[in-house]
C-alpha cells in the first residue's frame, strides 16, 4: 500500500516533466530550423501542463516540489522556447541567416529584443507562485497563452496560403511590438478569468462558456489563423469583465 501511493506521488511530477522535457525538444527543433514543430511541442506541453494539475487533484498528490518544478518547467516551455521561435522569425524577416557579433549594435539589440519574453515569463512565474489572489482566476496573462499567441504564427506563416499574414508575421514591427505588448501583459495587475469550472450551470460560468463558444466558431472558421485571435479574446473578455459588464 505504501508503494503504491509513493508510485502515485510522482504521477504528477512525472507529467510535468514531460512538459519541461517537449520544451527541451522545441528548441532544439526551432533552433534546428522546424519552426512548425517546435510550436506543436508548445502545444504538447501546454496540454501536459494542464494534465498534470488535473492529476495533482485527481490522486490528491501535491507538493511543494511539484509546485516548483511546474515553474521550472512551464520557464522553458512558456517561456524559453518562445522567446527562441520569436528570435528566429525575427532573423528571417530582417534577411539575417546567422547571429553574429559583426552585425550592427542595431540588428544585435533587435535581435536579443524576443528573450525579454522570457525574462517575464520568469517574472509572472515568480509572482504567481507568491500571489494568493490567483487560486480562482489570474492577474495578468499566463505564461501558456502568451506562449500559445507566439508559437501559432509559424504555424500561420507555414501554412503559405495568404501573402496578407505572411507579411503581417514576418515584419519586425510587429514581432518586436507583440513580444513588448505580451511581456507587459504578464506581469500587468489586469484580472483575467480563469477555464476553472466548479460546476456545468450557466448562471456562474456564463464569461466562460461564451468564450469557449467563440473560440470553437473562430477554429472552424479560420484554423490555424484563430488560435492568437482567441488569446485576444481572451484579453478582451476579461477587460470587459472587469470594467464594462460583470458576467
Amino acid at each position: 500500500m505504501e508503494n503504491r501511493k509513493g508510485i502515485i506521488r510522482h504521477v504528477p511530477n512525472t507529467i510535468t516533466s514531460l512538459n519541461l522535457f517537449s520544451g527541451c525538444i522545441g528548441i532544439l527543433l526551432a533552433f534546428e530550423g522546424h519552426l512548425m514543430l517546435a510550436s506543436a511541442m508548445i502545444g504538447i506541453a501546454a496540454v501536459f501542463d494542464f494534465c498534470d494539475g488535473f492529476a495533482a487533484r485527481l490522486l490528491k498528490a501535491y507538493s511543494p516540489m511539484g509546485k516548483e518544478l511546474d515553474s521550472l518547467a512551464d520557464m522553458v516551455s512558456f517561456g524559453v522556447l518562445p522567446s527562441v521561435i520569436v528570435y528566429i522569425l525575427l532573423k528571417q524577416s530582417l534577411g539575417i541567416y546567422q547571429f553574429s557579433f559583426d552585425l550592427s549594435i542595431k540588428a544585435i539589440l533587435v535581435l536579443l529584443f524576443p528573450f525579454i519574453i522570457a525574462v517575464f515569463s520568469g517574472l509572472r512565474l515568480a509572482k504567481f507562485n507568491i500571489d494568493e489572489r490567483q487560486t480562482e482566476s489570474f492577474v495578468g496573462l499566463p505564461t501558456p497563452a502568451n506562449a500559445i499567441f507566439l508559437g501559432s504564427l509559424p504555424l500561420i506563416s507555414g501554412m503559405g496560403e495568404n501573402a496578407f499574414f505572411n507579411g503581417i508575421i514576418l515584419n519586425p514591427w510587429f514581432l518586436i511590438i507583440s513580444s513588448l505588448f505580451l511581456s507587459l501583459m504578464l506581469v500587468a495587475e489586469f484580472p483575467m478569468f480563469s477555464l476553472k469550472f466548479k460546476s456545468a450551470g450557466f448562471s456562474k460560468n456564463k464569461l466562460r462558456y461564451i468564450f469557449i463558444f467563440i473560440s470553437v466558431f473562430l477554429i472552424v472558421l479560420l484554423q490555424y489563423v484563430a488560435i492568437p485571435l482567441i488569446i485576444v479574446l481572451f484579453i478582451l473578455l476579461s477587460a470587459v469583465n472587469n470594467w464594462i459588464y460583470k458576467f
